[in-house]
């Protein structure tokens, strides 16, 4: 439950670093497994944004785009250039690490914020642009 609560908290407060005028609409990805095996993971990712409201503290609409990676690599790859083309300026997720590892290097290029509250991989914050953080663990 804690680890949601940050994850609302993260969607707010990147909202308020990304606006440029008061009149701007935000867009924020979620990524996750919204089908399949590790679908749990992904819903309670959809929630946890939907939680946090759809108005930034500075007074923008936040559109959410929730996009399904499986918790695989190259659907994670592949949900990341999309978000990118959607326009999104912060992503939440992905829930598998090997799905973030290799979506945050899309996500580097593009100048775009990504927080996970599930990938536990020393690599990915290890060797991760300065714009990938996690509120979870590390595995090492």
């Amino acid at each position: 439950m804690i680890r949601f609560g940050l994850l609302a908290v993260s969607i707010v407060s990147a909202t308020m670093f990304c606006a440029t005028t008061a009149e701007a609409e935000i867009r924020i990805g979620v990524a996750g497994p919204m089908t399949g095996a590790q679908s749990w993971g992904g819903e309670q990712f959809q929630r946890g944004a939907q939680m946090a409201g759809r108005r930034s503290s500075l007074g923008e609409d936040v559109e959410l785009i929730v996009g399904d990676d499986l918790c695989d690599p190259y659907q994670a790859v592949a949900l990341a250039r999309k978000l990118f083309s959607d326009g999104v300026v912060f992503v939440a997720g992905h829930l598998c690490s090997h799905s973030s590892i290799p979506a945050s290097k899309i996500y580097e290029e593009a100048r775009i914020l990504q927080i996970t509250a599930g990938s536990a991989n020393a690599k990915l914050t290890g060797e991760g642009g300065p714009n990938v953080f996690r509120v979870c663990g590390r595995d090492n």
